[in-house]
């Protein structure tokens, strides 16, 4: 009877214990806004990219930060580096939601999905989503579309560290991986409800190259958070036009194209890993 009230004593300050332990492990990048009606990606609305730094204080970095993404990937801004090394990637099949978040669709993984490792430090993915047209630029160039993948590290001191992997991609034969989901877009369209869709595997996403660019960056959304470690894959990938514009079609009018402008490269150094041996 003691154990019981002992147990009866300390029940609820566990659960409330348990509680903060699984919020502790929400992802860092939940940070991203996830409701759109408090921005817009119109040029010359109230709500748009001009004008987010200036919406809420916690913003602030979207007006003021100096490591700011995305930037224009220009080649005299580039320096080759044979050191960085192959991307490594540790992927494995998990469950998977897709969500309209009203500016983006999102597929998220529920539990382990795998990881990447860079510089010795397991970034977990933990979902991905699309921009239409890119965000980032090559050589001022503006490509149809540009898939990011999203990564967290395990937290050190309740800190951890965002890894985003971008693919870019230009019209041309369907993709693969939208093919499998477009009956799951199709079904997002102006609804925001979240859905399972069973096992994705995040290998079938094809990289199609050992070169990336690196560089240090932020969110491409509010709160345009500093600090992100960013991987984009040299090879363009391919995406059909019925693809890209079931994407468009799905979100709110506001974010038909929702690539957020180019932002100052503020004497960042740019990488390039291109290994020794040929491709």
């Amino acid at each position: 009877m003691k154990h019981q009230r002992i147990l009866t004593m300390f029940l609820p300050n566990l659960l409330i214990l348990v509680t903060i332990l699984i919020h502790s492990t929400t992802l860092t990048i939940a940070q991203e806004v996830e409701d759109e009606s408090e921005f817009d990606y119109i040029k010359e609305s109230k709500k748009g990219p001009s004008r987010w730094g200036e919406l809420k204080k916690e913003w602030a970095s979207c007006k003021n930060g100096k490591l700011q993404s995305p930037i224009d990937l220009s080649s005299h801004r580039v320096r080759i580096v044979t050191n960085l090394g192959k991307l490594k990637k540790y992927y494995k099949p998990q469950n998977a939601t897709i969500k309209n978040r009203g500016h983006d669709i999102e597929v998220k993984w529920e539990g382990d999905a795998g990881s990447i490792n860079i510089n010795g430090t397991e970034f977990f993915l933990h979902q991905c989503h699309w921009h239409s047209p890119s965000e980032h630029t090559i050589n001022g160039r503006r490509y149809d579309m540009e898939l990011h993948m999203v990564h967290e590290s395990p937290k050190i001191n309740g800190k951890s560290k965002i890894a985003v992997i971008g693919l870019l991609y230009k019209i041309g034969r369907p993709d693969p991986v939208l093919t499998k989901l477009s009956k799951y877009i199709k079904s997002m369209i102006d609804n925001e409800a979240e859905r399972s869709i069973g096992v994705i595997d995040p290998s079938d996403i094809k990289f199609g190259s050992k070169k990336y660019y690196r560089y240090r960056g932020s969110l491409t959304v509010p709160p345009c958070t500093e600090g992100v470690i960013w991987t984009i894959n040299k090879k363009i990938r391919r995406v059909s036009r019925d693809q890209m514009e079931l994407l468009r079609e799905a979100v709110h009018d506001h974010a038909e194209k929702n690539a957020r402008p180019v932002q100052f490269l503020n004497r960042r150094e740019i990488q390039l890993y291109g290994p020794k041996r040929k491709e």
